[in-house]
């Protein structure tokens, strides 16, 4: 009886054994995929800050804003008007002609600068919310600027969405090699799932 036993533990010490040392490999081998730049990046989106510059008006303004849900902004006389989907110089073009065929102006000169763009990130991290972008802003950046994971993450597939797609990333192999970490963009989703266990 103590000999069936002491081998049902082995047996059962072996199983747990190969089961922990499958999870880890899993963890860090293999790539992840490979996602393509956003085909609009230099166009607006939701969520854009920008700096609508008037100048050659006998009160030259900036006017600070953001496209909202719907990719509007509102701006002084003219009201509402929609930005997402355009680059910043056709959004120049678009603003000053509103302002002429409204008679509002007779001649102004319109720039439009973009201040502050963001990613999205939610789920099992310290602090979720947006983050600001910048042109090095990495995935295991994002995570590390809200706070990190929690302790309940599935750190092995977090997914990001990207023009209506959604990918799935591992992050610990990211984090093991920098060439598997994901170059992010403007607007960018981040969602880090509750793990199982």
């Amino acid at each position: 009886m103590f000999y069936s036993t002491r081998i049902w533990l082995t047996l059962l010490l072996a199983s747990l054994i190969a089961a922990v040392a499958g999870c880890s490999t899993d963890a860090t081998t293999g790539s992840n995929p490979r996602i393509p730049a956003t085909t609009s990046s230099a166009q607006l989106r939701p969520g854009d800050s920008l700096a609508v510059s008037l100048q050659s008006i006998p009160d030259p303004t900036i006017n600070n804003v953001q496209l909202d849900e719907q990719g509007v902004i509102s701006l002084p006389y003219i009201g509402n008007l929609t930005a997402a989907g355009v680059t910043t110089g056709e959004l120049s073009q678009r603003i000053k002609e509103t302002y002429i065929e409204r008679k509002i102006y007779k001649v102004v000169d319109v720039s439009v600068t973009v201040t502050e763009r963001y990613v999205y990130i939610g789920g099992e991290v310290t602090r979720p919310g947006r983050i600001i972008w910048t042109p090095d802003l990495t995935l295991t950046k994002a995570i590390q600027s809200a706070g990190g994971f929690t302790l309940y993450a599935k750190e092995s597939r977090v997914t990001i969405a990207r023009d209506q797609d959604a990918y799935d990333i591992n992050v610990t192999l990211a984090q093991k090699n920098p060439a598997q970490d994901v170059l992010l963009m403007p607007g960018d989703s981040i969602q880090v799932p509750r793990s199982a266990f």
